[in-house]
């Protein structure tokens, strides 16, 4: 993990400019690392209090909650789209259509796969019952003994 910090000349307090992760997101283990960090440097004649630390890893827990819960909506929605008919806005002037064979999950993000091809939630832009035509099972007639 890379930090870069910056002390302001005035107040002597050190504020973090730039924090970045292989993923570019903060999990929780990076919180508690960074609240250990804090922790250790703080002002032993003003520390911290212990609330306020409390409140920072609600905040915290709540966003990270959050985050999973949009996560798993995206995943309800990509497969309520199995068996349906899609049109896909691939670029301003290009659009196909087809049947939603398959959901992935990619990144963390779910995909879906029509015709062969990954697609993002975000490129649909229509959606409609797939109709299948209606078969007829032969019956035998009547035989009379």
């Amino acid at each position: 993990m890379q930090v870069t910090s910056a002390t302001s000349a005035t107040s002597g307090i050190s504020s973090m400019d730039f924090l970045a992760t292989g993923a570019q997101t903060l999990n929780q283990k990076d919180f508690l690392k960074l609240l250990v960090s804090q922790m250790v440097n703080q002002d032993p004649m003003n520390p911290q209090s212990d609330t306020q630390m409390a409140a920072q890893m609600a905040q915290f827990t709540s966003l990270q909650q959050s985050s999973a819960m949009s996560s798993s909506l995206a995943m309800m929605q990509a497969d309520s789209l199995l068996g349906s008919t899609v049109t896909l806005q691939l670029d301003s002037q290009t659009s196909t259509s087809g049947v939603v064979q398959g959901v992935i999950l990619q990144n963390g993000t779910p995909r879906i796969m029509v015709n062969g091809a990954t697609y993002d939630l975000n490129q649909v832009v229509a959606v409609t019952p797939t109709t299948t035509a209606a078969t007829t099972t032969p019956t035998s007639a009547p035989t009379n003994n």
